[in-house]
């Protein structure tokens, strides 16, 4: 069976999950909707199936053309495009973040509970495969009981977007939501529970300073600290940086248990590994000196992705278990729920910029 697939939203993130789709195998691109003539121009050529060309996707949706449908539109329009599109019997695939307010996650939690069909929540970075390493290894018992996560992005400004909207944070719901969301799924899944608390420092310093757009500044944030509490004393904490260019492993992800260490490092695609027993053996010590010596590398890659894109092939496998999961008519492995809880938490972290003090989660109704 070859699936029909619609696009709505055809800029640079929905031209992404084109490539994947189209060199995956048993889909092709059937639609594709976006009132911006140039983005569906340069979609449809990158579909190379000659799609049906739509500037409403509710005539998408109606047309009987696709059976699924990935939403891959600006951030403050998800939860528009999700009630025309829950209200379908299609299977349904929408980017990160789910929306930009508390209020409008839980509506689409409320949309969504009431359909039968497959609904899946765009959150690739699980699926990187050397992120996904340490997160296997460490739900495997690795580490021992984990008690510390941390992930440091640093890297480049935001890209330009049509209509330049990825530039405030009214359209995005903001830098940690918009960027960040993906780091605190990441963070929940590892630990394996939502935060309770979260305490964050940020600001904007150097990016977009100097640009204005119909007469409103620029206002993302380049910087931030962001330290979240779980139960039991657990912690996780953000550092990001988006001036910082000169970075090699621009992104580093690091699980800390009270056995071992394990971290993942993009581009490179390494994973190091230690546990401290092994460094008491050597030391004589009963813990090691930090010098890494007799720590485990090796570089993780996943043969099996045709196309590694923007992600280090993790749309690919993600875009593979989507198609499968319609297929054999499985559970989403990714929720709605992981994406509100994601965006939830990196409003709470933007709350605590704003208000300069920790906000619990439950304050966030």
């Amino acid at each position: 069976m070859t699936l029909r697939y619609g696009i709505i939203g055809a800029g640079s993130m929905g031209r992404e999950h084109i490539e994947n789709i189209k060199i995956m195998g048993g889909a092709t691109i059937t639609a594709i909707a976006d009132p911006d003539s140039n983005s569906i121009t340069q979609a449809s050529s990158v579909a190379g199936s000659n799609p049906k060309q739509f500037t409403d996707h509710r005539q998408l949706l109606d047309s009987g053309l696709v059976d699924a449908v990935v939403i891959a539109t600006p951030n403050d329009t998800h939860v528009d495009v999700l009630s025309d599109a829950l209200a379908t019997n299609l299977s349904v695939f929408v980017e990160k973040p789910l929306a930009t307010t508390v209020e409008d996650c839980r509506k689409i939690i409320d949309w969504e509970s009431k359909r039968s069909a497959l609904t899946w929540m765009g959150l690739e970075y699980r699926f990187m495969p050397p992120v996904n390493e340490v997160i296997q290894r460490a739900k495997s018992g690795a580490v021992g009981k984990v008690h510390q996560v941390a992930i440091r992005e640093h890297r480049e400004p935001f890209y330009p977007k049509v209509g330049n909207w990825n530039r405030f944070t009214k359209r995005t719901g903001g830098t940690l939501v918009e960027k960040c969301c993906h780091y605190f799924n990441l963070m929940d899944l590892i630990i394996g529970s939502q935060p309770i608390q979260v305490f964050a420092s940020g600001g904007q310093n150097v990016n977009h300073l100097d640009e204005q757009y119909d007469g409103q500044q620029a206002d993302m944030l380049d910087n931030a600290y962001v330290i979240l509490e779980y139960a039991e004393g657990v912690r996780a904490m953000l550092d990001l940086c988006m001036f910082a260019e000169g970075s090699y492993d621009k992104e580093i992800l690091t699980v800390v248990g009270d056995e071992g260490k394990l971290e993942s490092f993009l581009p490179s695609l390494n994973v190091r590994y230690s546990r401290r027993e092994d460094w008491g053996k050597r030391s004589g010590w009963g813990v090691g000196q930090g010098t890494g010596k007799g720590s485990e590398v090796k570089q993780v890659m996943d043969l099996s992705v045709k196309y590694l894109g923007h992600h280090y092939g993790a749309s690919y496998i993600e875009h593979v278990k989507f198609r499968d999961a319609i297929l054999n008519k499985t559970p989403a492995e990714v929720t709605l729920k992981d994406g509100a809880t994601s965006v939830i938490t990196g409003l709470a972290a933007h709350k605590s910029i704003a208000e300069g003090r920790p906000i619990s989660l439950s304050e966030m109704s």
